[in-house]
């Protein structure tokens, strides 16, 4: 079996779906060290595998990003995402290189799998291949790979066909990387020069292509489709499918059975402190609509909801979703990658209202994909999310594009795809794993 170093930013929405990885991989007998922010070392070692510590000043407490970062208050648009990028993200890159030298020192190790904005991994991939293990980036977020095909990653604009595409793409890709975001990428280069003694020769944000391989959680149906893919990207389906739960079933649970529609309305567990962006307007919209609205607060008490709910909805802070989404007709989210991913898998239609991190990309790729109605906002009005919900209970369209892409998820092979990228990297020398990569 094989040593396997994982590094994840201490960010929930990133350690997350790398606790499922951790897991597998421990259960098929591999030894597994896991490098995160220090308030994950009990989740870490719950799946087995051995906690590292990030530096301190690579730390930081992701509950509270704005006491964290009180720089970021106040910031939006271009001006919000350059912080962001560059001081959550690319800042904490020497110190977490630190941690992933020091855990190569301390024993052989086979793969380095990181997740995309864990910027450690970009320092690391400027050195030779000879000088390091291979490095698999897991796409935990949609494919983010340069392509004459596509708009640069983070604009949340769907590819458009024919040559007019190719010259859209190719002027927003100078207008991000020689104007947006040219500050970052001369921090990232000078970053670069002076841990390494290495030389950047693509965008910053394009980490992923320098990887030996790139496992991506999705299917290709869910991805825009390149001319130009390299061959290193590996798609495999969802990290986590939908399992038994032993969620306890609400009084309510009967009701489900009734002839109403069923509309399930959820933040996720992560962006759901402000219910004003999605679930009160869901709420207002949705009062009187002729279906059974199901809520999930993801972990925060039902009491912390608007009150009084409307007559016909029902509420629990966590809901087995192996038994809800087959009983579904529609799903309201704010576009979290793995979400979305569930819904599809039971090929259920989607409406989502997210623009901030990776959602713009999701949220796209949600009504390219013809699954749902992307409402292209982070606060969508009661109006505007009643519309969209009988739209996509209204028009089948929507249901069969969720569920080919479902059928298509059913038939991916998932974590025993990363098994068979890990096997073929592991076995093959670094000579003949260089010819292969994007550069």
């Amino acid at each position: 079996m094989s040593s396997l170093l994982i590094c994840s930013t201490p960010v929930h929405g990133h350690v997350t779906p790398l606790l499922a990885v951790a897991r597998h991989l421990v259960a098929s007998g591999h030894r597994v060290r896991f490098l995160t922010g220090a308030r994950y070392q009990a989740t870490v070692e719950a799946t087995g595998a051995t906690f590292l510590p990030l530096p301190a000043e690579a730390d930081y407490d992701d509950t509270d990003m704005d006491a964290a970062f009180p720089g970021r208050v106040g910031l939006k648009g271009p001006a919000g995402i350059r912080y962001d990028l560059g001081t959550i993200f690319l800042a904490p890159a020497p110190a977490q290189l630190t941690a992933v030298d020091a855990a190569l020192a301390a024993e052989p190790t086979d793969a380095v799998l990181v997740e995309s904005l864990f910027m450690g991994a970009l320092l690391l991939l400027t050195r030779p291949d000879t000088a390091r293990p291979p490095v698999v980036n897991l796409g935990i977020v949609p494919l983010g790979v340069d392509s004459v095909d596509t708009a640069p990653f983070g604009l949340g604009k769907p590819p458009l066909p024919g040559w007019r595409g190719r010259v859209r793409n190719r002027m927003l890709k100078t207008a991000a990387e020689k104007g947006i975001f040219r500050p970052l990428q001369l921090q990232a280069e000078r970053m670069i020069r002076e841990t390494t003694g290495g030389e950047l020769h693509t965008f910053f944000m394009g980490t992923a292509a320098l990887a030996d391989a790139i496992v991506q959680f999705t299917v290709p149906s869910f991805e825009y489709p390149r001319s130009d893919l390299p061959s290193t990207v590996h798609f495999v389906g969802p990290v986590s499918r939908t399992a038994p739960s032993t969620t306890p079933l609400p009084e309510w649970w009967g009701e489900l059975a009734g002839p109403r529609p069923v509309v399930h309305v959820t933040q996720g567990t992560v962006a759901n402190k402000n219910y004003d962006e999605l679930i009160a307007p869901a709420l207002q919209g949705l009062a009187g609509f002729d279906a059974l609205v199901v809520v999930s607060t993801g972990g925060r008490p039902v009491e912390t909801l608007p009150h009084p709910l409307p007559a016909n909805v029902r509420a629990a802070s966590y809901l087995p979703y192996d038994r809800l989404l087959p009983l579904t007709d529609a799903y309201v989210t704010n576009g979290g990658y793995g979400g979305v991913h569930y819904a599809m898998e039971h090929g259920v239609p989607l409406v989502v209202a997210g623009l901030t991190e990776d959602k713009v990309e999701v949220t796209a790729r949600v009504a390219w994909a013809g699954v749902g109605v992307n409402l292209a906002t982070n606060a969508p009005t009661a109006e505007r999310i009643r519309a969209a919900v009988q739209r996509v209970l209204t028009e089948p369209r929507y249901r069969g594009a969720s569920a080919r892409i479902g059928a298509d998820i059913a038939a991916s092979p998932g974590l025993a795809g990363l098994d068979d990228v890990l096997a073929t990297l592991t076995a093959t020398p670094p000579r003949s794993r260089s010819g292969s990569r994007a550069r």
